[in-house]
């Protein structure tokens, strides 16, 4: 029988707890379940060191996939021994579940761990061991995301919470005027400081802010980030850059610039920046670097990628 250890948010609201109990009942039919409720960071690293080679499962959004990933980096374990890992999709914008294909019920996930194969996953790592699991922003990606956490709380994380998103979106994209950052990605330069730059995004997924796809062509376990820079600082470009990336056709644009790289440096000249990653501010600094870590754990998914 499957050994599990089901990770779950001691703060969850009602609605949440019984699509918790849906998703145990699945599965309880095929493995030994044993739940852990955490508060916080440290009891989650606590629980992660503790699992005794059980498979963890996750209950939660791109936030609850980003606390995961940063207590196996503080155990040691990121990248050595990868654990297997099950996702079940309840968070506000879902955004990793979506790019690997899970489903929106908790419970439909919870076959998905019980009856499917795993495939290899990355994540990024930056020089202060700030991890990413899903995806990192600079510019107007980040106010976007600054702007949209208050109104997240304000609307409720289920069906509501989605508008945060978009608040946050229209609110960064009219008042952003664009940074000179320089962007270096695996040793190319892509950015040199002399324009502005409205954003930049290294993701391991494909889409953020609950279902806007950013990166198209991302492949979470390729050993490689998604590097996506946009130049779009006037005011017709940034509409223009907004309606295609609702579309999925921003990457199309000549002045949106991709890549495909394992490290990706980003410095402001003459100033700080702030940056979000997976939802969580990172402090202003004046450069950051970030590599992959490939195949850090291993995802159940509907289909086995090759």
């Amino acid at each position: 029988m499957r050994r599990l250890l089901f990770i779950a948010n001691a703060s969850a609201g009602s609605s949440d707890r019984e699509a918790q109990e849906a998703a145990l009942a699945v599965l309880r039919e095929g493995g030994d379940v044993e739940v852990v409720e955490t508060e916080s960071i440290d009891d989650l690293t606590e629980a992660i060191a503790a699992r005794d080679g059980r498979e963890v499962v996750v209950a939660g959004g791109d936030g609850s996939l980003h606390a995961f990933v940063t207590a196996l980096c503080r155990t040691g374990a990121l990248g050595e021994d990868p654990p297997t890992v099950g996702l079940l999709p309840m968070g506000t914008g879902n955004d990793f579940a979506r790019a690997t294909g899970l489903p929106k019920d908790p419970a439909e996930a919870a076959r998905i761990v019980l009856a499917s194969p795993v495939r290899p996953v990355d994540v990024l790592i930056d020089d202060d061991d700030n991890l990413v699991a899903n995806a990192v922003h600079i510019g107007v990606g980040e106010e976007a995301g600054r702007i949209a956490a208050p109104w997240k709380e304000r609307l409720g994380k289920v069906h509501l919470g989605i508008l945060g998103y978009a608040i946050g979106g229209i609110a960064a994209g009219f008042g952003q005027q664009g940074r000179h950052l320089e962007v270096v990605a695996d040793d190319e330069v892509i950015a040199d400081g002399s324009r502005r730059v409205l954003q930049v995004a290294a993701t391991i997924g494909t889409s953020v802010g609950g279902g806007s796809t950013i990166a198209p062509d991302a492949e979470p376990g390729d050993g490689r980030a998604e590097v996506v820079v946009s130049f779009a600082v006037a005011p017709r470009r940034r509409l223009r850059y907004a309606l295609h990336l609702s579309r999925g056709t921003h990457t199309e644009l000549d002045d949106v610039v991709t890549r495909r790289a394992r490290t990706v440096t980003v410095r402001g000249v003459n100033h700080d920046f702030a940056a979000n990653a997976d939802g969580e501010e990172l402090d202003p600094a004046r450069e950051r670097t970030w590599r992959v870590v490939p195949e850090a754990y291993r995802l159940h998914t509907p289909e086995e990628t090759t």
